[in-house]
Formats: C-alpha cells, sequence, structure tokens
C-alpha cells in the first residue's frame, strides 16, 4: 500500500476543492454551514500558498486533508495566537478507515510538536455537528471560545494544549 503525507503545491487545488466539497455535502444536508461550502478553487489556491495545507495521499490519491494556519499569517479576531487547524475532511468513500485520527496526528505531532515546537493547538467546529466536538474532546481538545461564522453557523472553539516531554533521567540527575 502505498501512503504517504505530504503539504499540497497550488497544482493541487483543484483536486483538494473537490475533496473538501465532497467530504462537507453531507453536512449541508444537515443544516450545517462552514464557509468552505462557499468558497472555491481560487480560494483553496491562496490558501495552498499562505497556510500549510496537509493532504493524505492513498495510491496517490488524496483521502484526506487538514489546513493548519500559524500565527504569523493574519487571521482578524483570531481567538488564540496557537496554530489553527481548519478545512479537516476526509473523502466519503475513504470514512472510517482511520485516515482522518491520522492526518490529524500527523499534524499535530509531526508538524506542530516536533518541527515547529508549537505549545498547542486550536479548531473550531459547528455547535450542532453530531460528533465532532465529542471526537476533539476525547483527542485532548478543550472548548475555550463561541463565534457565530458568516454563514449564521455557531461555532465552539476548541484548545489543545501539548504537555512538554518529561526530563530525562540524566538532566534530572544533574
Amino acid at each position: 500500500m502505498s501512503q504517504s503525507v505530504e503539504v499540497a503545491k497550488p497544482e493541487d487545488a483543484e483536486e483538494i476543492f473537490a475533496l473538501l466539497q465532497r467530504a462537507y455535502a453531507s453536512l449541508l444536508a444537515q443544516d450545517i454551514h462552514f464557509t468552505i461550502t462557499q468558497g472555491n478553487i481560487a480560494q483553496v489556491r491562496q490558501t495552498i500558498e499562505r497556510e500549510t495545507v496537509l493532504v493524505l495521499r492513498k495510491w496517490k490519491r488524496a483521502v484526506a486533508t487538514v489546513t493548519v494556519r500559524f500565527s504569523w499569517t493574519p487571521e482578524p479576531n483570531a481567538p488564540s495566537q496557537l496554530p489553527f487547524i481548519h478545512w479537516f475532511a476526509v473523502d466519503p468513500d475513504f470514512k472510517g478507515q482511520g485516515y482522518g485520527r491520522e492526518i490529524i496526528s500527523w499534524a499535530e505531532d509531526h508538524l506542530l510538536k516536533e518541527t515547529l515546537k508549537a505549545p498547542g493547538v486550536y479548531l473550531a467546529t459547528a455547535i450542532k455537528h453530531p460528533w465532532l466536538s465529542e471526537l476533539y474532546q476525547r483527542r485532548g481538545y478543550q472548548p475555550f471560545y463561541h463565534r457565530t461564522n458568516p454563514l449564521g453557523e455557531a461555532l465552539v472553539f476548541m484548545k489543545k494544549e501539548f504537555t512538554p516531554a518529561a526530563a530525562s533521567p540524566l538532566a534530572r540527575s544533574a
């Protein structure tokens, strides 16, 4: 099985936009409105150029994606200075196979903790989403802020603080 997580390039915008639209279609049917559902390929391309868009590929096909916005990318009214995870999606053909958990873990562990040494991360989800808040809480996220998006969707912002690695026995004995 050929599988990888990679940083998206501008030429991936159409594929990622299509993945986001397929993944978020079921939410629209539940009357849950995220702004990407009103987005376009040009917005996705611009986000790829300004932020870090990760893509989990299986046999070269994009099956999951997540975007990380860093504090140095200006975002008016950001409720935290931590990195922000958004546009998280799994292709409906691959749901329930662990790809969502895998790409979120990769973003948290490899990109944010190991590479950038970030102290934590935050994200937002629709309050009325039937299971995402609970999923994020099981992953260590805690609610800290509420706001309504431009489409009128009530959101809960959730933050996860990363625990520093325990000091090595050598460091403790010094």
